[in-house]
């Protein structure tokens, strides 16, 4: 009996309509890693305080993280191809534990920012390998469903577990918020391999890694990574500056950002929650609306930027809007290319991730010309029209 046959036995709940509870300890675990990701931006300054080093060479430690990502997902799918699944998540976690607490023992830069990197990597074999194994863990109806659950582990870190570790460290020193961070990952693990259908090694059969390379090579496949990579950028842009915005020319009392800032991660929780259930029966029609809802509440910041009150309703809708279409991104590639679940994952993985780094500085562009923070929102409309177009190609394919 092979893997993905094992890991299928709970599907059975899914077809009841359940989500087995091995898939929520996927997104709990995707949040606790996922944290580290998002916790740097708000301590950097300590950061850089205590290792004597420049801010933007303290910024090299978000990118260090994000290149190992971006380049880790297909690499080490590629490479766990013949390790049980059960074993790939716990030794991606395990890894990612150890990589965070010798950057936080070891002193200095340099092996601070090898640490983020290794970090990068399980996190990218993780998320990659996660995926995949929630699409075998339930019936084929409830895919977008059980993706859109691991995915809200990571709508959890941008907006409860970034500035929670903030928080620590602004009491405990920024090593404090990592450390946290290895904690809560360590638990994660072991609850994960405790909570997955085991199986012998001797009962698998080989993957077969020459079907899913050669997946890799149908064009409507790369159309909906690209899409991937430009829906994230739309709105990660326009999030990524959202604050200044609010602040300088919204009019928003510093004090209020974080009640702000947390409505969006509200809209990003019912867009997860809608999105997941609709993306299995309407995948396009999901798609294509939360594509429209961002090229609209793009257009709408732009022009009403100095309105406080219409700039905090839109924050709520772009977070709606940006999450709705995530279950249809993943599950779009899972539908294409069925045979190869784990390479398929990880190549859009790093799509989300490549999204992530183009984000700001797409958006930067124009306000570092000196158009203004609300030039953010044409920036976003006009990647969210080339996301359309992506997506609108994907379909007349998928048809022909």
């Amino acid at each position: 009996m092979d893997e993905s046959a094992t890991l299928a036995v709970p599907a059975k709940a899914g077809q009841s309509g359940a989500i087995p509870p091995a898939v929520y300890l996927l997104g709990l675990s995707l949040f606790a890693m996922g944290s580290a990701e998002f916790l740097m931006g708000g301590i950097l300054p300590r950061i850089a305080e205590s290792l004597a080093i420049t801010l933007p060479a303290a910024g090299t430690l978000i990118s260090a993280f994000a290149v190992g990502a971006l380049v880790g997902a297909p690499t080490l799918a590629i490479l766990t191809q013949h390790w049980p699944r059960r074993s790939t998540l716990f030794a991606s976690q395990l890894a990612f534990v150890a990589a965070t607490v010798s950057g936080l023992i070891a002193p200095g830069y340099w092996p601070l920012l090898i640490a983020r990197f290794v970090m990068g990597l399980a996190y990218a074999c993780f998320w990659a390998v996660a995926a995949s194994t929630a699409v075998e863990l339930v019936a084929a109806d409830r895919r977008a469903k059980a993706l859109a659950v691991v995915v809200s582990g990571l709508t959890a870190a941008m907006v409860v577990g970034g500035p929670a570790g903030t928080f620590i460290s602004d009491i405990t020193g920024w090593r404090g918020g990592f450390w946290a961070v290895a904690t809560a990952a360590t638990i994660a693990a072991f609850a994960v391999f405790f909570a997955l259908p085991g199986r012998a090694d001797d009962d698998a059969a080989a993957p077969d890694l020459a079907a899913e390379l050669s997946a890799m090579k149908r064009p409507v496949l790369w159309i909906a990574y690209a899409t991937t990579a430009t829906t994230t950028a739309t709105y990660m842009g326009t999030f990524g500056y959202v604050a200044a915005l609010l602040i300088e020319v919204s009019g928003l009392p510093v004090a209020w950002l974080p009640a702000v800032l947390a409505l969006f991660g509200g809209g990003a929780f019912i867009g997860l929650s809608i999105g997941g259930r609709t993306a299995d029966r309407h995948p396009f029609g999901t798609l294509c609306a939360g594509i429209a809802g961002l090229i609209a509440t793009s257009v709408a910041i732009a022009l009403t930027a100095s309105n406080l009150a219409a700039m905090i309703a839109l924050v709520f809708v772009l977070g709606i809007a940006g999450f709705v279409l995530n279950p249809a991104v993943w599950s779009r590639v899972y539908a294409i290319a069925p045979e190869a679940p784990t390479l398929v994952g990880a190549t859009n993985s790093s799509a989300f991730q490549l999204g992530l780094m183009l984000a700001p500085l797409l958006a930067g562009l124009p306000i570092a010309q000196g158009h203004g923070l609300a030039s953010i929102g044409w920036v976003g409309a006009a990647v969210g029209v080339l996301s359309l177009g992506l997506a609108l190609l994907d379909a007349r394919l998928s048809r022909a």
